[in-house]
C-alpha cells in the first residue's frame, strides 16, 4: 500500500504507485458495468421467463442509463460532505443488493425496480471513482491512474458481458444477476480493506456549504477549467452514441451483413473482447501520459475500421480483420477518455466532472441504442457503420478543440 507523506500542495506526495487501491477500484468498476450490460446478452431468455416481449426486456437497460443520467449529478453534490472512502463501499453494497434482487426478481416490475436503484448507485460510483483515483497520486501520475482505473469498465464491456452471456446461457440468467452481486459484496470488502482513505474536501477552494457554493456562482464561473470539461463530456456523448447507434446491433449485422452462423456470434464477441482488452493495456502502457494523442490515433483507426466494416461486410477475411481492430481501437477510447479529463479538470471540480462524465457516457449509450433503433427501420442495418462513422468525426472535431479551452483554462 502506498505511503502518504505530508501535504506539500494540492496533490499528496507519495512514495510509490497505489497498486493495490487502482487494482480494487478497477475490479469495483468491472462489476458496476457488467452489472449494468448483463441483460444485453440475455434478452431471449429473460423475455420467455418474465413474459415481456424482448422490446420491453430492452428496456431494462434504457432504465439503469437514464436513471445514471438523471440521479448522478444531484446525488453527488447530496453526498459531496460523505468521506470517498465510505462513499464507494455504500455505493457498491447497493448495487449488489440491486444486483440481488434482480436476479430473484419475480417480475418483470419488480427487475425494474431494481435497475432503477442499481442505476442510481452506478451513476454516484461513477461521480466519485475516477476522481478518487486522481485524488490519490499526483499530476504526472494522473494519466496512469485513472486508465487503470476505468480500465476496469472497458474490460466490462468487451469481456465481462459475453462471460455473464455465457454463463447465464449455461445456468439460466438469474444466475450471473447473482453472481456479480456476490462479487461485488467482496469488492466492498477488499476496497475496505485495500483502498487507502482519501481527504477530496482539501481540494476546495472555498466551503463547500451551499449558501458558499451560490455565493459563488453569483459572483461569477466556478472554475475556469469548467469549459474544457464541458467539451470533453460533450465529445464522450458523441462517441457513444455512434458506438452504441451500431454495436446494439451488432449481432444482427454478424448474421444479416457479414454472413456469420447464428451459433459463432458468441466466439466472434469473445474475439472483440480480447481485442478491446489489448487496446486497454495499450492505453495505459503507450499513452498514460498523453490521452490525447492516445484518443486521436484511437478514433481514427475506429474510424478506418469500421468503414471497413461498412464497405467490405460481405468479405469475411476483410470484416473479421477490421472487427477486431474495432476492438482494440475501442478499447483505448472510455479509458482514455475520463484519463484526459481528469488531467484537465481542477482538483476543487474533479468529483462533479466525473458526474458529468458518467451522465454523458450513460446517456450515449441509451440515445446511440435509440438512434440505432430508428436507422435501422428506416435504412436497413448498412446505415448503422455510417451513423458512428458520423460521430467519430464530430469527436475527432471536438478534441481538436481542447487543447484552445485548454490554453484559456491555464491563462485564467
Amino acid at each position: 500500500m502506498t505511503t502518504t507523506l505530508p501535504q506539500t500542495g494540492s496533490q499528496p506526495v507519495v512514495t510509490r504507485f497505489p497498486w493495490g487501491g487502482m487494482i480494487v477500484l478497477a475490479t469495483a468498476v468491472f462489476l458496476s458495468v457488467t452489472a449494468e450490460m448483463i441483460p444485453t446478452g440475455l434478452l431471449p431468455e429473460m423475455s420467455s421467463s418474465l413474459g415481456v416481449s424482448e422490446s420491453q426486456t430492452g428496456l431494462l437497460i434504457s432504465f439503469f442509463a437514464f436513471a445514471v443520467v438523471l440521479t448522478s449529478v444531484p446525488l453527488t453534490f447530496l453526498f459531496r460532505r460523505v468521506p470517498r472512502h465510505r462513499l464507494v463501499i455504500g455505493v457498491l453494497v447497493v448495487i449488489a443488493t440491486s444486483s440481488i434482487v434482480g436476479g430473484l426478481a419475480p417480475s418483470f416490475e419488480v427487475l425494474a425496480g431494481a435497475r432503477v436503484l442499481g442505476g442510481m448507485a452506478h451513476g454516484v460510483f461513477w461521480g466519485v471513482v475516477g476522481a478518487y483515483s486522481a485524488h490519490l497520486v499526483p499530476k504526472e501520475q494522473i494519466g496512469r491512474a485513472v486508465a487503470i482505473t476505468t480500465g476496469g469498465g472497458t474490460l466490462a464491456f468487451v469481456l465481462g458481458v459475453p462471460l455473464a452471456t455465457t454463463v447465464g446461457h449455461a445456468f439460466g440468467w438469474r444466475t450471473p444477476f447473482l453472481g456479480i452481486g456476490a462479487l461485488a459484496l467482496v469488492g466492498a470488502v477488499f476496497i475496505w480493506l485495500l483502498l487507502p482513505r482519501v481527504d477530496h474536501r482539501k481540494h476546495l477552494p472555498v466551503s463547500t456549504s451551499t449558501a458558499a457554493i451560490r455565493a459563488q456562482r453569483r459572483k461569477g464561473p466556478l472554475d475556469p477549467t469548467i469549459p474544457v470539461v464541458a467539451l470533453i463530456c460533450i465529445l464522450v456523448a458523441v462517441v457513444m452514441i455512434g458506438n452504441y447507434a451500431f454495436y446494439t446491433y451488432i449481432a444482427p449485422f454478424l448474421i444479416g451483413e457479414m454472413g456469420v452462423p447464428e451459433g459463432q456470434v458468441g466466439l466472434l464477441l469473445l474475439v472483440y473482447g480480447v481485442a478491446g482488452a489489448i487496446g486497454v493495456l495499450t492505453a495505459g502502457a503507450a499513452f498514460g501520459r498523453r490521452p490525447a494523442t492516445g484518443l486521436l490515433v484511437a478514433l481514427g483507426v475506429t474510424g478506418a475500421s469500421v468503414l471497413a466494416l461498412a464497405l467490405f461486410a460481405a468479405n469475411p477475411v476483410i470484416a473479421i480483420a477490421a472487427f477486431f481492430v474495432w476492438g482494440v481501437a475501442f478499447g483505448v477510447i472510455p479509458t482514455l477518455l475520463p484519463t484526459q479529463l481528469m488531467r484537465e479538470a481542477s482538483p476543487a471540480i474533479r468529483d462533479t466532472s466525473s458526474a458529468f462524465y458518467s451522465t454523458a457516457f450513460n446517456a450515449g449509450i441509451g440515445l446511440g441504442a435509440l438512434v440505432g433503433g430508428f436507422f435501422l427501420d428506416a435504412l436497413g442495418l448498412t446505415s448503422l457503420p455510417w451513423i458512428y462513422l458520423i460521430g467519430l468525426v464530430l469527436g475527432i472535431a471536438l478534441l481538436a478543440v481542447t487543447p484552445a479551452l485548454t490554453r484559456r483554462a491555464q491563462r485564467s
